[in-house]
């Protein structure tokens, strides 16, 4: 069996059967028992936390699905990631956390994004963004051992021709830095209009002259700078970190002691594909409820519904968030990056076309 290519020879196939090839699902279970053998290791507790909240965190950019209970008609969200929950339960005494589950978001699909995908999350309790970011290395490097080692030992033909080789440590690069081959100064220091001109010139796009800073930023960073990020050679990959956002592009992270400008925010790529997110987590409930509004005014800018955010969380903060760092991990993103395959069809068997 080989993999399909497009969308079109995939669906000439019977929509009962699956889309991978079946030793996928043997690499998505060793992978899966090697991220729990990880963090067992570590003394992260494994926890569950509802798919389903009143509760869900405001992003400009991130759109939940919504359900109405019959019984009560309240709306509930499906979550587009756990971290609401999980931080009530460090607000409560938990301790370094991990989850592997199920998570949810509306309008996203193509051959990176399926609306459902399953997130692996975790928190440190008194862990910084280093720390985790050198978590992070050891645990895809954990990873894809497991995976080269499974298909080594297979008699029958693979599909896959996987990366062969990680380079440690995985290189660490500014938001700043990555911006630079663009722009004759730092990007923190120049106005709207100078990034609109940039991104007209290097992205070839002709946009309206009210288009957002940060809106400007991404396009930007997704056309000409994501592409190039954590790239192979002949020999081998090195992963790269991408850390020190500007501020506005936060979401829960705090700001940097030594610029505020910018946010102990990184994401991880390997081969231009993002895999991460991680944060040195916020803890004052008021900068989370004024980054609520603004998140909730940029949504309101791009035409999308208001949201009513996390008031469980925010009371769960006012009592006490410990001092730690988090990373959201896209699990299907992580096999697709390992296996070198560009479509995320390959990596589960039901994509929503056929869920």
């Amino acid at each position: 069996m080989t993999l399909p290519t497009d969308d079109s020879e995939r669906n000439t196939s019977p929509d009962w059967q699956p889309t991978w090839h079946p030793s996928a699902m043997h690499i998505r279970s060793i992978a899966l028992k090697t991220i729990r053998n990880f963090f067992y290791e570590r003394d992260y507790c494994e926890v569950t936390t509802p798919v389903m909240s009143h509760d869900i965190v405001v992003d400009a950019h991130l759109h939940p699905f919504t359900v109405i209970d019959p019984a009560s008609s309240d709306t509930l969200y499906l979550q587009t990631s756990p971290e609401a929950a999980m931080k009530r339960l460090l607000a409560s005494g938990s301790g370094s956390i991990f989850q592997i589950g199920p998570t949810f978001r509306s309008a996203e699909r193509g051959i990176r994004h399926n609306p459902e995908f399953t997130m692996v999350e975790w928190y440190g309790i008194d862990s910084t963004d280093d720390h985790q970011m050198q978590l992070t290395e050891q645990l895809v490097s954990a990873v894809h051992e497991a995976v080269i080692k499974f298909i080594k030992n297979q008699t029958t033909p693979q599909p896959w021709t996987p990366l062969s080789q990680l380079t440690v440590p995985f290189h660490r690069t500014s938001y700043e830095a990555a911006f630079q081959p663009f722009c004759q100064a730092s990007i923190h220091d120049l106005h709207t209009h100078e990034i609109h001109s940039l991104c007209e010139q290097h992205c070839k796009l002709k946009l309206p002259n009210d288009t957002a800073r940060d809106d400007l930023l991404n396009l930007i960073l997704a056309e000409c700078i994501e592409p190039n990020l954590g790239r192979s050679n002949l020999k081998t990959t090195t992963p790269q970190f991408l850390h020190s956002y500007p501020i506005s592009q936060a979401a829960l992270a705090v700001a940097s002691e030594h610029d505020d400008r910018t946010a102990r925010r990184f994401e991880l790529y390997i081969n231009g594909l993002e895999l991460c997110n991680g944060y040195f987590e916020l803890t004052d409930s008021n900068e989370l409820a004024r980054r609520t509004a603004v998140e909730n005014q940029r949504r309101s800018s791009h035409k999308s519904q208001k949201l009513p955010g996390a008031p469980r969380l925010v009371a769960a903060m006012q009592c006490g968030l410990p001092k730690c760092s988090g990373v959201a991990l896209g699990f299907e993103r992580l096999l697709m990056a390992l296996l070198n395959t560009s479509s995320i069809d390959h990596v589960l068997p039901f994509p929503i076309e056929i869920a």
